[in-house]
């Protein structure tokens, strides 16, 4: 049994056939993979775009999803061993899962860090815990990594260039400011599939606080060393974004100052200017913008950016319906 929990536990072969099915089901976004079959949605944090994408992509492939919100719809979940469950929890994962698993035939998870310890939420354990009891195949909807946000990035990015080989691109993955730290889930998921595709990717951030998890700088490494490119650490706008082939834009926390943020707030108000705007994206080569979404507008990126033709960022949340179908369909083959 396969878990779709990081793509750096699939090979690029399984990377590049998931990519051409996702191409295959944008065509004609009809089938008949789920027939019969069914998803649990396991939200423990809000959704648009994966909420949606998901539950209509089990319905284009002929199954049903199941929408469950712990503490909302169904009852809180306990992840420790050995914990006296006298307090908010009503039941344990190990229980959750595996009754999950009889009921459904893949489960999807939604879970962010605590914003409390990062040495406790980089151990992803309550995906992990899924993984762990279920005998179904899970996948993760976004925790401490986005991977399907990461194949939706790709294929949009295959679109625009008009080939599926994007080595020779430079890729800048940047820092933005947002009035309060995010996740870093998909800043680890854009540096994670960038070098896996052997483009040349420069991480710029403002400082080296914001500098990722060192696992996901030694991911970077080992990809590239894999499969070609190259990868720089910046904190200089204009050396990075020069000649840039492609910015993609995330705020984040920096990991330093987690769970203390009040402490790092006036320490991220000082790089405001890092928002991506027209002056910063002249001097790329013609490059295209994009981002996950959701975008808070001139903040994050300028009006003129989120507007320019330049801009693949809706190409990009269309293409989360097409591959999210696509892994669907291979974990059940």
């Amino acid at each position: 049994m396969k878990h779709f929990l990081n793509t750096q536990d699939w090979s690029r072969a399984d990377l590049d056939a998931l990519l051409a099915q996702a191409a295959a089901f944008k065509r004609e976004k009809l089938g008949d993979a789920m027939k019969g079959r069914a998803i649990a949605l396991v939200f423990f944090n809000p959704s648009m775009r994966t909420r949606t994408s998901f539950e209509l992509g089990a319905f284009q492939l002929g199954g049903h999803a199941v929408v469950l919100q712990p503490g909302k719809d169904a009852w809180p979940i306990e992840f420790d061993l050995g914990t006296v469950m006298d307090g908010e929890a009503e039941e344990h994962i190990a229980e959750v899962a595996r009754v999950l698993a009889r009921y459904v035939d893949l489960i999807g998870v939604r879970a962010f860090p605590k914003f409390v310890n990062w040495a406790q939420d980089r151990e992803d354990r309550v995906l992990k815990a899924f993984a762990k009891y279920s005998t179904v195949p899970v996948i993760n909807m976004e925790t401490i990594t986005h991977p399907c946000q990461e194949l939706a990035h790709v294929l949009a990015l295959q679109e625009h260039f008009g080939a599926s080989d994007l080595r020779g691109k430079k890729f800048v993955l940047t820092w933005t400011y947002h009035p309060r730290p995010l996740n870093t889930a998909v800043a680890n998921s854009a540096l994670t599939i960038a070098t896996r595709m052997g483009m040349d990717v420069t991480l710029l951030c403002p400082t080296p606080d914001y500098i990722l998890d060192q696992r996901y700088l030694a991911w970077a490494q080992a990809n590239v060393e894999e499969s070609g490119g190259s990868f720089t650490i910046s904190h200089d706008i204009a050396s990075a974004y020069r000649g840039a082939d492609v910015v993609y834009a995330k705020s984040w926390g920096a990991l330093p100052y987690f769970g203390n943020w009040a402490e790092e707030k006036p320490i991220r108000d000082q790089y405001r200017h890092f928002i991506v705007d027209e002056a910063k994206m002249a001097l790329t080569r013609d490059g295209v913008f994009s981002h996950c979404l959701p975008l808070r507008r001139n903040v994050k990126a300028t009006d003129a950016v989120m507007d320019s033709p330049r801009c693949i960022a809706i190409d990009e949340a269309e293409n989360r319906l097409h591959v999210q179908k696509a892994i669907m369909a291979a974990l059940l083959r």
